[in-house]
């Protein structure tokens, strides 16, 4: 059994707003599942594929008080290619973020809700228009041993410093557990989804991943069809159903 790392979860004050930028930010399609949620995802995508690590942006009350310990870092193929996405990005509502990061080839930004993310500078190549999904944590190696079990992902690379994963098609985003001292105080605000492969037992499936170190947190939601989770080191998650 394993799961895969299918979609990002990020909380919105405005859902079509917010998703209406990552959406032209992205040159993905936007569609709505339901009121207060907006799913984006790349035109003929059939879902689930790791090609792409979709998004799903879901209305929340709750303001944004912390830097978010999740975040994605943009593709690009060449610095001129990184200034023209970094301006591009500014006319649609972006700002420069400063996050500590000193001196560094890549831009740190913020969306117009100020959530975190990168654009690089050509780091990494063909991976789609998102190139890492990057986590924040104390320790990668912890991490990687979690999420490498959890996940049918391959653990590419692991450091003290930091720690990467894959898919094991090879293709789509990166997944990079980065070390930082920052401690986590709130709710994610940007989280992971999982899912089961077809024909899994998804009750079987969190049993396994509390063996591997998770813990279930309990919302009082119990008529959806998700299991909410965290890692070893407090990242909320979701399990979903089999597909």
């Amino acid at each position: 059994m394993a799961t895969r790392l299918v979609q990002i979860n990020m909380k919105a004050r405005d859902d079509s707003a917010l998703g209406g930028f990552w959406a032209e930010a992205l040159g993905w399609g936007i569609s709505s599942e339901a009121p207060g949620v907006t799913n984006l995802e790349p035109e003929g995508f059939v879902y689930p594929d790791p090609v792409a690590v979709c998004v799903d942006l879901i209305a929340s009350p709750e303001p944004k008080t912390v830097k978010n310990r999740v975040h994605v870092d943009l593709a690009t193929n060449s610095p001129a290619h990184q200034a023209e996405v970094v301006a591009r990005l500014k006319d649609l509502g972006a700002t420069l973020a400063d996050v500590g990061q000193g001196d560094v080839s890549w831009t740190v930004m913020a969306d117009p809700e100020g959530n975190e993310f990168c654009v690089l500078d050509s780091l990494y190549q063909e991976t789609g228009p998102i190139a890492t999904v990057v986590v924040d944590c104390a320790d990668p190696r912890v991490m990687a041993r979690f999420w490498g079990e959890a996940t049918d992902w391959t653990v590419l690379k692991v450091t003290d410093h930091n720690a990467v994963l894959r898919s094991a098609k090879g293709v789509g985003p990166y997944l990079q557990f980065l070390r930082t001292p920052d401690v986590k105080t709130v709710w994610n605000r940007v989280h992971l989804d999982v899912r089961p492969y077809p024909g899994d037992d998804m009750e079987a499936e969190a049993a396994r991943l509390r063996a591997l170190g998770a813990t279930a947190i309990d919302l009082g939601e119990s008529d959806v069809p998700w299991t909410v989770m965290a890692d070893p080191e407090g990242n909320e998650f979701c399990l979903l159903t089999p597909a």
